[in-house]
């Protein structure tokens, strides 16, 4: 099955030593822990996907979504690595420059998530691995999620991952 194919391996290898590299942590704990989570996620909602050859470069996009934005990787980098697909993802979830979290999270940036397929797929398994994580640690950074949540759903909901938002909003406290 594509969950454990070798592009979907060769991305959790690569993302995990890159955010290794650059010593980057997710509260504190190795990247992973959210990654992890993140495809966690991905999996349990793979029956979304239209086909394997898509789900295994979805699931290699979880495991590097954040590689371009926090790891100083670039698109070539992960295209390299990755192929042309996966890198089109991780490079649309690549947060725009900005001074806070609604200049990096501006409607250029969503526009992006649209327009790359599965980009919104994997953009809502990284909010739901976030909101999920924050609910358990970090209070404060659920009310965050909590604010954006109608900004966020109105950027990226479609009926094909109702199941997804329907998660994330009892995650919120919100369903």
């Amino acid at each position: 099955m594509s969950t454990s194919s070798k592009l979907v391996l060769k991305a959790k290898e690569y993302a995990i030593l890159k955010h290794f590299e650059t010593n980057h942590k997710y509260d504190g704990k190795p990247y992973e822990v959210h990654l992890e989570m993140a495809f966690e996620f991905a999996c349990k909602y793979v029956h979304l996907l239209p086909d394997e050859k898509t789900i295994s470069e979805v699931l290699a996009a979880v495991w590097t979504h954040d590689v371009i934005e926090d790891c100083r990787q670039n698109y070539s980098d992960v295209k390299q690595v990755l192929g042309e697909n996966v890198a089109e993802i991780v490079y649309a979830l690549t947060n725009e420059k900005g001074k806070n979290r609604k200049e990096r999270a501006n409607d250029k940036y969503y526009e992006g998530i649209r327009n790359t397929p599965f980009a919104d797929y994997v953009k809502i398994c990284d909010r739901l691995a976030n909101v999920y994580y924050s609910k358990l640690h970090n209070p404060t950074l659920l009310n965050v999620y909590k604010k954006e949540h109608d900004h966020f759903k109105k950027q990226l909901w479609k009926v094909d991952y109702q199941e997804m938002f329907d998660e994330l909003e009892v995650l919120l406290g919100a369903g």
